[in-house]
């Protein structure tokens, strides 16, 4: 299936690892073009060789103001276009309302809420011929996840950002969804089952529930990701789509 991808540009921030990466890996297998960001310098660098010659990288925090804004301009005097973004600002601080002081909730709502609603307002402001918004939440859109109160307060409203960003760019053809990934086998999964107990023994437990009975890979939401973001999912907008494997028991 061709997914449309060829020679087109996107903005994928989070990029250095993880789900980010690996959906800057679909794109760029597809054809398409990509602009790279976290906030680690180094693992930026790693990631765009990884990648080769179709992709660029740069170094910056979703939580300062004048990001988005830089990582746009960027990607469009690189490529020529913008024709989308990927927006995953990585896991907040863990712990429960209890543990999570005033300043972490502040910080992490200028990071995880505001950072994310500035990359779709700069991306979707240099789109010309409509295009897509993808956001990585979290399987906390849709329930509480235990010992990660700041990601259950700010997820379920990104998933409403998500939506009525949908209404609102809608009439300019631009797509925008949510991402929801369950139990994919990244670093950040694997620090929130050591908060359980030893890690090892929480995936092997919790793969049991799970109805394919296996954690995911990052590739395996790379692809789902990639797809969401381009022309083949022209009549896709507004909806969560959940990325877990059977894991999530809501509908």
């Amino acid at each position: 299936m061709d997914l449309g991808l060829m020679d087109r540009a996107y903005l994928v921030t989070g990029g250095s690892r993880g789900l980010g990466l690996a959906s800057a890996q679909a794109l760029v297998a597809d054809g398409a073009k990509v602009l790279v960001s976290s906030r680690d310098e180094a693992a930026v660098a790693a990631a765009v060789d990884g990648l080769g010659g179709a992709a660029i990288g740069m170094a910056a925090d979703n939580g300062d103001p004048d990001a988005a804004g830089r990582l746009v301009a960027a990607t469009v005097e690189a490529f020529g276009r913008i024709d989308g973004a990927l927006i995953s600002v990585g896991g907040p601080p863990g712990g429960t309302t209890a543990d999570v002081t005033e300043q972490a909730w502040r910080d992490a709502f200028e990071s995880v809420f505001l950072g994310a609603l500035r990359v779709a307002q700069a991306t979707s402001e240099r789109m010309t011929d409509g295009g897509s918004l993808a956001f990585v939440l979290s399987s906390s859109v849709r329930s509480p996840i235990p010992k990660l109160a700041i990601s259950n307060g700010l997820r379920p409203g990104l998933a409403g950002l998500v939506k009525t960003l949908a209404d609102e760019l809608g009439p300019a053809g631009v797509r925008v969804n949510g991402l929801v990934p369950g139990k994919i086998a990244t670093s950040r999964v694997r620090e929130n089952d050591a908060r359980i107990g030893d890690p090892d023994e929480v995936r092997a437990a919790t793969s049991r529930t799970i109805p394919l009975r296996r954690y995911g890979e990052t590739e395996e939401f790379g692809k789902v990701a990639a797809f969401v973001l381009s022309p083949a999912a022209s009549y896709l907008t507004g909806t969560m789509i959940t990325v877990d494997g059977g894991f999530i028991r809501t509908w």
